[in-house]
Parts: structure tokens; sequence; C-alpha cells
């Protein structure tokens, strides 16, 4: 083989937007408040794609890097239960039980770099470089390797805004998403030069801001429109700095990928399913004023738990449970009946439920929900034990959606993707 014949190493950059939607983004950039943006989604095919099941941040984001779903990786939510008992833990990168896609490439011995990806705490050793995103809590257990850490200090980078206070006060939220993007850029100019196959850059501040603040999207009087597009277009800038490097080291948008882990819009009620379960006489606790699951009748069948998940009581799982294995399929079709049929002032508010079953593939379906309830656009399924009215509000102003998620490739990848089919794309890269 002649020495100009050899053939070009391939590398592959992604840019994630954490809950950015399909209609938003493409809005944007149709009004030029992301004119980059725009000139991309004009070479290439901007798809729409479905987000997972439940459609939060940490089952999407981990359906992404594995290639899987809930039943391989056993990652149902941001929260679980102990087995057991009914009391809530918090699931973590050490409990993903399916390899992610830059572990397979390191066996190739092809490099990673990986930015700020969500529900990777704590970091787990990779043939490269991996900086944890939300949910991390200490600097040094969210990076591998150990010493760049001090980089990152450096550099002031962090890993989060803070979300509890900037959900009260959004004049901080704007000083923390504004430090936070900084940090992703001064990230990427200190690991761009590094030796990498693969890189990967997720944003997580635009789901922050569309939590805290949706209502200033569309709306022109509000005080803070101006600054919601400025953000974008920010953001837009970022993303022509990462795309521009990246053509100046593979000559084509061929290894170039953008994506969004799901959907969002805006809130009209949130939906508390348990105040539902108990009103329809499934589920009962043994105080008139619970602060906690555990605090569960023993004659309840059903409970519900964060975002849109409904378990059933079954005997052999939990210290209270009264319902038989025989029943699962008749209980299951009741309770999935009665509750599509709920409804806001004459208006639907579940747009589908999912059996586990049907949805999941793998040896851990048993240990998730049951039920998967799919709300239609507006309504935000939740499920605290303290609430007493079906129907509420709170601070928070957007939600996810399921399948409004955007994934944009220079190449069409097809109709009815799914956030878990990327991996296999981002893979014949290096065939």
């Amino acid at each position: 083989m002649g020495l100009f014949s050899r053939k070009k190493k391939s590398k592959v950059c992604v840019i994630g937007l954490d809950g950015v939607p399909h209609s938003f983004i493409s809005d944007l950039a149709q009004r030029d408040i992301m004119p980059f943006t725009k000139s991309l989604i004009e070479k290439g095919q901007l798809h729409k794609m479905k987000a997972s099941l439940p459609e939060i941040s940490s089952v999407s984001w981990t359906d992404f890097m594995t290639g899987t779903n809930s039943g391989m990786h056993g990652i149902f939510g941001f929260t679980d239960i102990k087995k057991g008992t009914y009391d809530l833990r918090f699931p973590n990168f050490q409990e993903v039980k399916t390899e992610t896609f830059w572990n397979t490439l390191g066996e190739r011995k092809k490099r990673s770099v990986v930015i700020n990806q969500p529900s990777t705490y704590p970091a787990k050793p990779i043939n490269g470089i991996l900086i944890s995103g939300f949910v991390a809590i200490e600097m040094a257990k969210a990076v591998y390797p150990v010493a760049i850490k001090d980089i990152l200090q450096l550099i002031d980078y962090q890993i989060d805004i803070d979300t509890m206070k900037a959900r009260e006060d959004h004049e901080f939220l704007w000083q923390d998403l504004a430090a936070t993007l900084l940090g992703r850029k001064k990230a990427f100019d200190s690991f761009w030069q590094t030796d990498w196959d693969y890189f990967e850059m997720v944003i997580t501040g635009t789901d922050r801001l569309q939590h805290f603040l949706w209502d200033a999207y569309k709306d022109e009087s509000h005080p803070y429109h101006t600054k919601f597009l400025g953000y974008y277009t920010q953001l837009d800038q970022f993303i022509a700095k990462i795309v521009e490097a990246f053509l100046e080291i593979n000559q084509d948008h061929s290894g170039l990928y953008l994506l969004s882990d799901h959907g969002f819009c805006g809130i009209n009620q949130e939906v508390y399913l348990n105040v539902w379960l108990e009103q329809e006489g499934y589920l009962k606790f043994e105080t008139p004023t619970p602060k906690e699951l555990s605090e569960i009748d023993s004659s309840s069948t059903a409970f519900a738990m964060d975002p849109n998940r409904i378990y059933i009581n079954w005997k052999d799982r939990y210290p209270k449970g009264c319902v038989d294995r025989s029943d699962k399929k008749t209980l299951k079709e009741e309770i999935a009946g009665k509750i599509r049929e709920l409804k806001h002032n004459g208006q639907p508010v579940i747009r589908d439920v999912f059996d586990t079953e049907e949805i999941y593939s793998g040896p851990l379906v048993p240990a998730g929900p049951d039920l998967i309830v799919l709300s239609e656009y507006g309504y935000d399924l939740k499920g605290s034990v303290k609430k007493k009215d079906i129907f509420g509000r709170s601070n928070l102003q957007g939600m996810h959606t399921w399948d409004d998620a955007f994934f944009w490739s220079v190449r069409d990848q097809g109709q009815d993707l799914k956030i878990s089919d990327l991996s296999q794309i981002i893979m014949e890269n290096f065939e």
C-alpha cells in the first residue's frame, strides 16, 4: 500500500443540546436566531426523534450511550426504590448494566473525549477523557482521569447551574447560565487539541432555561424574551466554533451529529398521579398527610413515582404488597383504561399508557415500573405523595416531551428514529 493510499482516519463529533425540541430548533433557525444552525440544517437532514420512556434525561441519555432501553441498562428514572422497601434511592453510572459505545471504541483502541455527559457520575475509566454532567456532586469523582480536575478548576468549570437557587432567582439563573456556557467553551479549547477519535460536547443550560423561563420564548412582552433568544444566538456561535474546528480536520460533515435527549413545551397543569390513584381507590396511606411513599397502606394496589411511572404493589416485590401476579393483566389494563379518560376542563390529559413489558426488552424489565403514562403536551405528570388535588402548578414553566427530540446528520437516517438508535449510527463511522 502506497503512502498516499492509506485510508483517512475516521473522526466523529457529537453536539448534544439537552431538552431542545425539533420544532423549537427549526423555529429559531428559520428566524435567524441561530443562523449557523440554519446553514447546517440546509446542508443535511434534521430528523424528528423519539426520546426514552419516561422522557427524562437520566433514561434518555443512558439509552443514547448504550444503544439499549431500560430493560437492558437498568436505569428507569432519576430515582428508584431500594429493593424490598418503599425507600427512594438515586441510581448512578456505576449501576448501568450495559457498556457505552465509547467503551466499545476503547476496546478498538479508539480514544474518546466526552464532556458534560449527563448520568455518568461517578465517572468510570475510558480510553480518553470523561467529564460527567448532572447529577454530579464532587468534581474529583466526576472526571476521568482525575488529573484533569486541575485543568477544570483552573478554568472555573461548573458541572451545572445551582438549580434550586436559579428556580427562585432568575437574575442568578442568567449569571449561572453564562458561567456554565463559558466553562464549556474553555473545556473545548482545553481538550479539542488532545488525541481523540470521538469527541462529544453536551450543553445542559438549554434544559435549565426552558424549565424556568419557557414563557419567555414566544412572549415578546416578557422581560426576558430578548435574553432568552440571545442565549440561543450565543449557543449557535459556539456550535459554529465546534463545527468549523471539526471541518478543519475532517474536510466534510460526515461524522458530525447534533441531537437532543427529549423535547420541551410549556406547562398548562401539573398532574399528581398519586392523588388520582387515591381517588380511584388504588392507593391509601397510613396517615392523612403522608410525607414518604413508605407510609403506604397495605391495602394499596398501585402507586406512582416521578415523572410518569406507575408500579403495581406486588406481594412478591414489596413489604406491604397485596397484589398477586395472577391479577397482573387485569389490573394493569384497568388502571390504563381509567387514566386514559382523565380530563382537565374538558380537555384530554393522557395521550397513551404503555405496558413496560411491551416497550422494554431485556432481563431487567421486572425491576422497573409496570406502566408508563404519557401525557398530552402541557400536562406534566408528577409522583408527589404530599399533594391533595390532582391538578396544580408550581413555578416551573416548561416540561419534557417524548416525540419532539431532534437529530441532525448530513445523511438521511430514515423515519421513526429513537434515541437508542443513535449509537449504531455513530459506530458505523468506525466500521
